[in-house]
């Protein structure tokens, strides 16, 4: 429990954060949605004359871009991308801090277990993305309120608003393992960013091509917001495919842990 609250306490500052800037994201994006409205025979019209393939890719769907629903499933597609950025530098930092500060023999010589260790510091950075989504979730339920004159659909926007979470445990997970695999990371933004852009580059051609084998390999593409839309449902087998992935490296994670040698500092 020290361990835990110890972690918690080390990360609080970044939790704030990152909260306060995706709580900043719906308050902007939402904003717009009463002027967009407004105007929005003359939005879609503009839009009709884009490909096909790019409206795919950036998450523009013309039959639901009027409504408050498919307004925020298209800004939530970047707004999922600060979320996954955030739980991939987490889940690197959370493991590979000791290695980067020397102080790994000084955590690890102490009278728990490394499974200890590993699971205080896994539960911590749940914790932390879990309160994340709390704040993120009151924001989008106020401001949607705020915006929309008429009924909002709570249960859909719920199911949207969790996925996000989702994707940032499975993000949590491959942070984890990158930082278990390579303790020496010196820059943990640097390959954070560059790891979450290259799985939303590959969700962007997935999405324009229309690839079902390409969607697998990106988490960003396991939840279709049009499709819980229409189906207040997710999509069974891209969720297991994230499970799968989140116990996967989990299962990877522990053997590497308990038997990586400690350098003194």
């Amino acid at each position: 429990m020290n361990m835990f609250l110890h972690e918690l306490r080390v990360y609080r500052k970044s939790t704030l954060v990152w909260s306060i800037s995706l709580m900043f994201l719906v308050v902007l994006f939402l904003l717009l949605f009463p002027s967009f409205s407004r105007d929005a025979e003359e939005f879609m019209q503009v839009l009709e004359g884009f490909p096909e393939e790019l409206k795919r890719a950036v998450g523009l769907s013309i039959e639901t871009l009027a409504t408050l629903l498919g307004f925020f499933s298209y800004a939530f597609l970047y707004i999922k991308l600060g979320g996954a950025i955030q739980a991939m530098n987490l889940g690197i930092s959370i493991v590979s801090k000791e290695t980067r500060e020397k102080t790994a023999d000084f955590l690890l010589t102490k009278p728990v277990t490394r499974s200890q260790v590993f699971f205080s510091k896994l539960f911590a950075a749940l914790t932390s993305l879990f309160l994340t989504n709390i704040a993120f979730f009151i924001t989008v339920l106020a401001m949607s309120s705020w915006v929309n004159t008429e009924s909002n659909n709570e249960k859909t926007l719920f199911l949207i608003c969790s996925t996000l979470f989702f994707l940032q445990v499975i993000f949590l997970a491959l942070g984890i393992l990158t930082g278990i695999i390579f303790p020496g990371i010196k820059s943990v933004i640097a390959v954070s960013l560059g790891s979450v852009f290259a799985f939303f580059i590959l969700g962007m051609i997935s999405s324009s091509t229309e690839d079902k084998g390409l969607r697998y390999l990106t988490p960003f593409n396991y939840f279709d917001n049009q499709y819980i839309i229409k189906n207040l449902s997710y999509v069974a087998p891209f969720v297991w495919t994230g499970m799968f992935i989140v116990f996967g490296a989990i299962a990877a994670e522990m053997p590497i842990y308990q038997k990586r040698d400690v350098h003194a500092g």
